[in-house]
């Protein structure tokens, strides 16, 4: 899929030109040997005691399989609020406003109150420096590490029909919060190449993501890493239950 979506396209002046080598080249090479940082909350962040126990067990596997890991947090402070305006900067207010008056009863809650927000030039401008303070913090810390290992969420799965859960951690979150995905956003601010891969499950059965966290252009890296864990930590034939 990589290769298809992959390349420079007209319409996308961030695109960047084709590689002639797939994708698939190298996923068997292997990891050992490469400086991998793990970060149970990036120093900052709730996260639920389940999904930090299995992750933290997960993250065994890189030394096995030759890492030098070490536990260390990038350094920025939680971005979270600057994302928020980012992401209002870059949708369509205007068009999704005219959606809302006209079939708000059927879009996500959450997603209304944002649609109301009114921004001033001085949060957006203060919103764009902190994304250049995170990936200089990032790029800073990709000269000491290859990789940053995460968990994916902050909380285990949760139940159908709501659409974020109500607490992390025993502490109450409010509706639309990131709080419960803090480990996804800030490397969507910085462009970082990320994957997910199920690394463990809870008592019930249902996965937990570990993430795996690569240098800027550093997609090989992170797929071969990804690859590398699941042929360790194979978990494919092992699916929740539908009952």
């Amino acid at each position: 899929m990589m290769d298809v979506m992959a390349g420079h396209d007209l319409r996308d002046r961030h695109s960047l030109p084709s590689e002639e080598a797939s994708y698939l080249d190298g996923l068997n090479r292997g990891v050992a040997g490469l400086r991998v940082a793990w970060t149970p909350d990036l120093g900052y962040a709730r996260v639920d005691p389940v999904v930090r126990a299995v992750t933290t067990r997960a993250v065994e596997t890189f030394t096995n399989l030759g890492c030098v890991v070490e536990e260390a947090a990038p350094g920025f402070d939680d971005p979270s609020q600057a994302f928020r305006v980012l992401m209002l900067l870059n949708t369509d207010l205007t068009r999704m406003r005219e959606l809302a008056a006209k079939w708000g009863g059927e879009m996500d809650p959450d997603l209304l109150p944002l649609l109301e927000s009114s921004l001033s030039l001085a949060e957006c401008a203060d919103a764009g420096f902190v994304r250049k303070d995170v990936y200089n913090t990032m790029a800073n810390f990709f000269t000491r590490f290859d990789l940053l290992l995460t968990p994916t969420m902050a909380v285990p799965p949760f139940e159908l029909g709501v659409s974020q859960p109500a607490e992390v951690d025993g502490q109450p979150i409010a509706p639309g919060s990131p709080a419960w995905t803090p480990f996804t956003f800030p490397f969507n601010m910085t462009g970082q190449p990320a994957a997910s891969v199920p690394c463990g499950w809870t008592d019930d059965g249902l996965p937990i993501g570990l993430q795996i966290i690569g240098p800027t252009k550093g997609d090989r890296l992170v797929l071969r890493a990804a690859a590398a864990f699941e042929k360790a930590a194979p978990w494919t034939q092992r699916t929740p239950s539908l009952g």
